[in-house]
């Protein structure tokens, strides 16, 4: 074996020191290569990684999945392992999973305890919802026979270890939209010789808000955010355009539908009221992702026969993950495991303060070798 305890921390520190965009993770892919050259893993490099591990004669494959992208955030941490890459950061624990994949590859190929071929994935770009429709596309992924298809994601707040998922939907869909509206500039003295984009545009915003409980109940689950207000508007000039953008989260591809047609809806009818031009634009980045009923079974059964904490249904999350475009094509499971309750590891996902919890390094990789194992199980000597 490669690493210990205190080397797979090392390992992951050094990744949350050199962080890297999606489609960018040059140095981070170097790194994992070299390792799974070591371990005599058959590999595969594209956009991502595919690190092939087969034992035995089973021609049974399953897959497990880590993505290895950071996030245009700047670091607010004070720690030694600091982002050294100015306004990039590990900052959802990708760092963590590649590492706890890394750990788990190290532990199999020593042990080669399993009767099959597992699949290593290593996945760029999943924060803009690219890299599993990419490495797909790339045609080796996709052609492979793989059964199941497994992925961790870390969740701050909850206990240690926790292992949390459901049957069905696990994920909301993210579309993006944006929304221009041309009005006409005028002076600010005299308002009424022009069509004040900002006004329109604030009437349009709280008009969106009503989508939810208005027309489309509450208990949907769906999100509806404007996140970005932009303007040409100056200190004595009202702006004759504006452009919104904004994001919306929904746990149907049927809510995704009734979304962009009351977006649309919405827009027009304050275009026709005010007589402005007012254009939409409106693109889905990440679909739901759908937990197949086998491979959850098979995690629930395993987490609780291995002494894990266990939320077997949880709520669905509103958060988005582009392993959706991956269960899509091979029957799949997404589960949660806890990052901790304390400081600092209970920080929201995304945060300038984030940090993954050292402590679950062992935990996800010993998890990855136990669901390898018995997914893949040896046949016993008669």
């Amino acid at each position: 074996m490669i690493f210990d305890k205190k080397g797979l921390i090392r390992f992951r520190k050094d990744l949350h020191k050199f962080p890297e965009l999606g489609f960018m993770e040059k140095r981070t892919k170097s790194k994992i290569c070299k390792i799974l050259y070591k371990l005599n893993i058959e590999v595969h490099e594209g956009l991502g990684i595919l690190g092939i591990l087969k034992s035995g004669n089973s021609k049974k494959m399953i897959a497990i999945r880590a993505d290895i992208d950071a996030l245009p955030i700047t670091e607010t941490t004070n720690f030694n392992y600091q982002s050294k890459n100015s306004g990039v950061m590990h900052a959802c624990g990708h760092d963590g999973h590649t590492a706890m994949l890394v750990g788990a590859a190290d532990i199999l190929a020593s042990k080669q305890s399993f009767d099959g071929t597992v699949v290593f994935i290593f996945q760029p770009n999943e924060e803009n919802g690219l890299g599993a429709k990419a490495m797909l596309n790339e045609g080796i992924l996709s052609n492979l026979p793989i059964e199941e298809i497994y992925a961790i994601h870390n969740l701050p707040g909850e206990p240690l270890g926790q292992l949390s998922t459901r049957e069905g939907l696990i994920c909301s869909s993210e579309s993006l939209f944006e929304i221009e509206i041309k009005g006409q500039s005028c002076h600010a003295s005299m308002p009424q010789m022009g069509k004040d984009a900002i006004l329109i545009a604030s009437e349009l915003i709280q008009n969106l808000q009503k989508i939810v409980s208005r027309k489309i109940s509450s208990n949907s689950g769906i999100v509806i955010s404007v996140t970005e207000f932009i303007s040409n508007g100056t200190r004595n000039v009202l702006a004759g355009k504006v452009i919104l953008k904004g994001d919306a989260r929904a746990r149907s591809k049927e809510d995704r539908i009734y979304i962009e047609k009351f977006i649309r809806q919405i827009s027009n009818g304050v275009a026709l009221a005010n007589d402005v031009s007012i254009t939409v634009n409106f693109k889905t980045e990440f679909i739901e992702t759908l937990n197949a009923k086998k491979p959850t079974e098979a995690i629930i059964k395993l987490a609780e026969r291995v002494g894990l904490k266990v939320i077997p249904n949880i709520n669905p999350m509103s958060f988005s993950e582009d392993f959706a475009y991956l269960s899509n094509r091979f029957p799949g499971c997404l589960f949660l495991l806890g990052n901790g309750e304390k400081e600092p590891y209970c920080k929201p996902l995304h945060s300038s303060d984030y940090d993954f919890n050292d402590d679950l390094l062992e935990i996800g990789s010993k998890f990855w070798v136990s669901l390898v194992e018995d997914r893949l199980p040896q046949k016993k000597n008669l």
